[in-house]
């Protein structure tokens, strides 16, 4: 990632974190029962306010303080890549979701490397740690009902 500007930084974590909120929304229209959509809206919702607090920096107003360090139970560490797909079972979206909050954890750890800005710094650090809660919330689910079905 080679970015030229603190707003170039910021435009392009806008976009993904919309990109989240997307694929949330995705997935919960492919779950057949109401409490697995329930799940996937609430962190579509989630995701449009880590893209609200990131627009409210872009007009100087709010600045995040990354938060204490979160467990990684690292379930996800073990599970293999499933495509998301029509009528993916509950399993199936939880390892997307694992594996999709992974990726943004390391994203926001990565743009506060690429940024000079200690105030932009801790922004990315506390969203970095946003993304590890939800993929502990994702782990958490998923250690609750794919374990004990098996």
């Amino acid at each position: 990632m080679n970015f030229k500007s603190v707003d170039e930084i910021l435009t392009f974590a806008i976009g993904k974190e919309q990109e989240a909120a997307d694929f949330y929304t995705d997935l919960a229209e492919k779950m057949d029962k109401k409490h697995m959509k329930t799940i996937f809206l609430d962190f579509a919702e989630e995701e449009k306010r880590h893209k609200a607090k990131l627009e409210a920096v872009t007009e100087g107003k709010v600045l995040l303080k990354s938060e204490e360090k979160v467990v990684d139970l690292k379930i996800g560490d073990h599970l293999i890549e499933v495509e998301s797909k029509p009528n993916l079972t509950f399993q199936e979206a939880l390892i997307v979701a694992i594996k999709s909050e992974t990726n943004a954890y390391t994203l926001y750890k990565s743009l506060a490397v690429a940024t000079d800005d200690a105030g932009l710094k801790e922004t990315f650090l506390g969203l970095a740690q946003e993304e590890a809660k939800h993929k502990l919330r994702f782990e958490v689910e998923y250690d609750d009902y794919v374990y004990q079905e098996n």
